[in-house]
């Protein structure tokens, strides 16, 4: 069935159950102009115009939805035609607030910041499962060093995206085609497998050379 004719619910379940990357493409062309939009309108309340924030922004609503495998788009149960839309504006808003808010503590020296949880989202059971991170303690521990790793081994004025690639690509697995499919990627596929390529193997040459904790977690690092 051609991708184009699903409804939202049917796109939300091939792209979560599947992987299909037609399925995947669809979304993003439904989705991705009201995703950027939001993201935005938000930032400029907080002065930001620049287009590369933007872009981030936007990468970080696309690993969010992902999480988990794809857990939150698996969740999602519609009330209505667009519920999806109001989801995703309200998903898009609250990544983007807690983005400025934690910038801001940042630069006033605080280093906390409390945010208020959205009642459209934590009041339903589903979501917060959806939202939680399914992952043991060990392994937030070494999924932060390797992101660590990764901003300083691609440190660069592309290490935004190549970090959303790398991360698209090892823990939500999406394949290289689909990830060059999203607008603020901004690569061919061969070009995501290049980037893929280039930090795999920075990471492998770090981690065999003993430079990083890493080293002593080697065997949870297989899929690197």
């Amino acid at each position: 069935m051609d991708s184009a004719a699903l409804s939202t619910e049917e796109l939300l379940r091939k792209c979560a159950n599947t992987g299909d990357e037609a399925s995947w493409e669809e979304f993003v062309r439904r989705f991705h102009r009201l995703i950027a939009t939001i993201a935005l309108r938000v930032a400029r309340r907080w002065g930001e115009f620049s287009p590369q924030v933007i872009d981030d922004l936007v990468q970080e609503v696309y690993l969010k939805l992902c999480a988990d495998r794809f857990r939150m788009l698996r969740s999602f149960n519609a009330h209505h035609p667009d519920a999806f839309y109001g989801y995703l504006k309200v998903v898009t808003t609250n990544l983007v607030l807690d983005h400025f808010k934690v910038s801001h503590s940042i630069k006033r020296g605080s280093g906390t910041v409390a945010v208020a949880a959205d009642p459209q989202i934590s009041g339903r059971p589903d979501t917060i499962a959806a939202i939680g991170v399914a992952e043991t303690s060990e392994r937030k521990i070494l999924m932060r060093e390797v992101d660590a790793l990764i901003n300083r081994l691609a440190a660069g004025p592309h290490l935004g995206r190549d970090r959303t690639v790398f991360w698209l690509y090892y823990r939500i697995g999406l394949t290289a085609n689909a990830i060059a499919a999203l607008p603020s990627i901004g690569l061919t596929m061969k070009g995501v497998e290049s980037t893929i390529l280039r930090l795999t193997r920075l990471l492998r040459q770090e981690i065999s050379g003993g430079h990083s904790r890493l080293s002593a977690h080697s065997s949870g690092a297989k899929g690197i």
